[in-house]
């Protein structure tokens, strides 16, 4: 039986580390602010995109006859990987794999620069797993310890929630889901685990991906409350960075060298949590307050003027009718 599969964030620096932390060379993700085709079309070449939407709690959501969009190609399943998601918490990682091992350099027949070298391990496992039913690539994939292992790097560290083991109001919180839309062999699919098969979307070239692409997203994001904004793009494209080199532009590759250090460091944060360096800097703050001549009162003095500033802090916001609106999920 598999191991647990934490939650991981949607985005750009945790997808792009984790693809070379599988052993991918020359890719990562770019995360997009626009569903404009022009936006996309810049980042060629582009080998898909996975979508981040809210997942529908109130009613059905695997399509047993047709989509809501597109059409079930059953047959596709048997020459492209799709993989049915059979563990919780994978689909971000699963949507990743469903671009990236579709677009292998040694298998792909699309051409025009569509092929990426994802390593010699995701190979092993491309090679095996499409001998199996999705069904059995959904299990082959929640049990690999390799990407298991390196999905969980990037998970949050949290002291106080064990993801593998939630219970309780699930039901009643709000869920999202990852899916991937890629053109593999001349089609545009959409590739989510949690549907049956493969669902084309029509004929498709590499350079009418994006056009294609944000039509269908469109028309996705339309089918939702107006109010409802909570969605995330990201496109797998092409190292910035080999680009940068080969048009010799020493200022764009300085500029992406500078962020993946941000992605790397930010990466790193997210392995830790800082409960107990809190609770030592206030255990400090405190043990200083009481060291002073009069401590007890110092210390009860600080505490009154924080509440103090606290209060006036809470009625402005209320006389101004203002204050941070914090977004759920």
């Amino acid at each position: 039986m598999s191991g647990g599969w934490n939650t991981i964030e949607s985005d750009a620096g945790v997808f792009t580390f984790l693809l070379n932390n599988l052993g991918a060379k020359d890719v990562q993700f770019e995360e997009l602010l626009s569903l404009e085709p022009e936006t996309l079309a810049a980042l060629h070449p582009v080998y898909g995109v996975i979508f981040l939407f809210k997942y529908p709690t109130d009613a059905p959501y695997a399509a047993t006859d047709k989509p809501l969009d597109g059409t079930f190609d059953h047959e596709a399943s048997e020459r492209i990987f799709f993989a049915a998601q059979t563990i919780q918490n994978a689909c971000g990682t699963q949507a990743l794999l469903s671009v990236l091992l579709n677009k292998d350099e040694q298998s792909s027949g699309d051409g025009d620069g569509a092929g990426i070298d994802i390593g010699q391990p995701l190979r092993e496992f491309r090679d095996f797993t499409m001998m199996l039913p999705p069904e059995f690539r959904g299990e082959a994939l929640s049990n690999s310890e390799l990407i298991r292992d390196v999905h969980n790097s990037f998970a949050k560290s949290s002291p106080f929630v064990d993801e593998t083991q939630r219970t309780g109001n699930e039901e009643t919180e709000d869920a999202f889901h990852f899916i991937a839309y890629t053109p593999v062999g001349g089609t545009l699919y959409e590739l989510d685990g949690l549907q049956p098969a493969p669902i084309s979307h029509g004929k498709c070239t590499q350079e009418e991906f994006p056009g294609k692409v944000m039509e269908v997203l469109q028309r996705r994001i339309a089918r939702y409350d107006m109010s409802e904004i909570r969605f995330n793009l990201m496109a797998m494209v092409r190292d910035l960075r080999v680009r940068a080199r080969e048009i010799g532009d020493g200022e764009a590759l300085r500029r992406e060298e500078a962020r993946r250090r941000e992605w790397q460091y930010e990466n790193a944060l997210r392995r830790h949590n800082f409960v107990g360096f809190a609770a030592k800097v206030l255990e400090g703050v405190v043990g200083s307050k009481l060291g002073q001549q009069d401590g007890e009162a110092a210390y009860g003095k600080w505490v009154e003027d924080a509440k103090g500033r606290t209060r006036a802090r809470i009625e402005g916001k209320r006389k101004g009718g203002g204050g941070d609106v914090e977004m759920a999920g």
